[in-house]
């Protein structure tokens, strides 16, 4: 039985006159997975640690932003005074809520360049949620379950699956798991009735008979089990999870059940009435286009 819904190819973006991601959500056909509703992935790449490539204070609504490296570090910074680096296997939560500014920077090397290598996710909130106070907050690798399936090497992100359950505090039913296959090494997921998604960030997979070769995001029909067959080397992240009450609205930095709660956000930034992050300066300007 085909399970496959849609398989998504990244579009390149532009974060910064340096920063080139991979944006797989939204997309076009499908806005979201689950509470899904943003994905990008970076690098693996190489960055000067000038300041060039640093991602200057921006806004967010109506999200929790999710990052999470395979190699090199990142500087967080927030409006709420938190100063947070995040190394691989890590996890750094933010929940916008009502309104944050973040910025994200490269530690400073000898050499003056640093690889980066990640997936940053954006979660909506429910609409009970989306005006919640801002909060973050930090887990160690340590903290994470990891564990293996059939040889399958997995770390549980976020959310529930199979019989273990992360401690990253989220704010509706979901799943966010890494996966790394060795050649010809099977991994059978069932996502219990709820929305899945498998992004193959690096090597190939074989799903419903078909061949997939990285970068694709594979949306499965709702509520279908998934097997994949790793041909080659492979690295992939799990995701989904029970769809949100209504739908989501994106502009810009911001997410939100309400168009008119867009614009009051467009408005406050432009008007620099959102909070400010402690000892950083410069911004990142609303983009008129």
């Amino acid at each position: 039985m085909n399970t496959i819904e849609l398989i998504i190819e990244p579009r390149t973006a532009q974060i910064g006159d340096e920063f080139e991601v991979k944006r797989i959500l939204p997309f076009r056909a499908r806005r979201m997975v689950g509470p899904f509703i943003f994905l990008d992935e970076m690098g693996p790449m190489t960055v000067s640690t000038d300041g060039s490539a640093d991602v200057l204070p921006h806004p967010h609504i109506g999200l929790s932003t999710v990052t999470y490296l395979f190699e090199g570090e990142l500087i967080h910074r927030d409006s709420l005074g938190t100063y947070q680096s995040i190394l691989p296997g890590e996890v750094n939560w933010m929940t916008a809520g009502r309104g944050i500014v973040h910025s994200e920077r490269f530690r400073k090397t000898e050499s003056g360049h640093s690889r980066v290598y990640g997936i940053q996710a954006w979660v909506a909130l429910p609409q009970a949620l989306e005006e919640t106070e801002p909060s973050f907050a930090h887990y160690a690798k340590s903290e994470l379950p990891v564990f293996e399936k059939n040889g399958v090497r997995i770390q549980l992100i976020a959310g529930s699956a199979w019989e273990f359950s992360s401690p990253v505090k989220t704010h509706s039913p979901l799943f966010y798991l890494s996966t790394e296959f060795s050649p010809e090494q099977q991994l059978v997921f069932d996502a219990c009735g709820q929305e899945a998604a498998f992004y193959l960030a690096q090597g190939e997979v074989r799903i419903d008979g078909e061949t997939i070769a990285a970068p694709k995001l594979v949306v499965l029909k709702t509520g279908a089990s998934i097997e994949i067959s790793a041909t080659k080397k492979s690295l992939g992240m799990l995701l989904g999870g029970e769809a949100l009450d209504g739908p989501r609205f994106i502009s810009w930095n911001f997410v939100s059940s309400s168009k008119e709660r867009l614009d009051q956000a467009r408005d406050d930034w432009k008007a620099q009435r959102f909070p400010k992050i402690p000892g950083e300066t410069g911004f990142v300007p609303f983009p008129e286009k």
